[in-house]
């Protein structure tokens, strides 16, 4: 882990932004606020998850699998839910079913699709992954008004992206 710097260098950024005048200052220091954010997270989840055997990208498979009541969806499908492209959802079945803890099955009505499986080791798994993920508040070290407020400028701008119809 790096060391703690005595200073923001995004605020520092921003200010050497400004100071330049180079174009858009604010939306420098917020994409660049995110993206390290991104990285405090991901670093936090990761550390949850390593005693699992588990990345956040398989975790939210198999939770996703978890939630589903026949335990069992078609690949694509997972792909759209998790809003990942369908080599990312072949690679982390693969990897997945390489620890047992999904399964591959022919679609009973549907010769071309394949269905992704949660087994049974699969679904103690994820209940423990989840737990684990719960006591580090998935990697947020704010209060829960915080993390709505967070979730709701998320919102916006996904929706002003693109991301989905509200």
């Amino acid at each position: 882990m790096a060391a703690v710097l005595p200073f923001d260098p995004i605020a520092e950024a921003r200010r050497q932004w400004e100071e330049r005048g180079l174009p858009e200052p604010v939306a420098m220091a917020g994409t660049t606020s995110i993206m390290r954010a991104q990285q405090l997270v991901l670093r936090r989840v990761d550390a949850a998850l390593k005693p699992f055997g588990l990345t956040f990208a398989r975790y939210e498979a198999l939770r996703l699998l978890a939630f589903t009541r026949a335990g069992r969806l078609p690949m694509a499908k997972i792909g759209v839910r998790l809003m990942v492209h369908p080599a990312s959802v072949t690679n982390t079945i693969d990897r997945l079913e390489e620890q047992g803890l999904v399964r591959r099955e022919p679609h009973p009505s549907d010769g071309r699709t394949t269905l992704a499986a949660i087994t049974p080791a699969g679904r103690r798994l994820v209940e423990r992954a989840t737990k684990a993920l719960g006591d580090v508040r998935f990697g947020l070290d704010l209060d829960d008004e915080r993390v709505a407020q967070l979730v709701d400028v998320l919102r916006e701008f996904r929706v002003a992206a693109g991301d989905f119809e509200p």
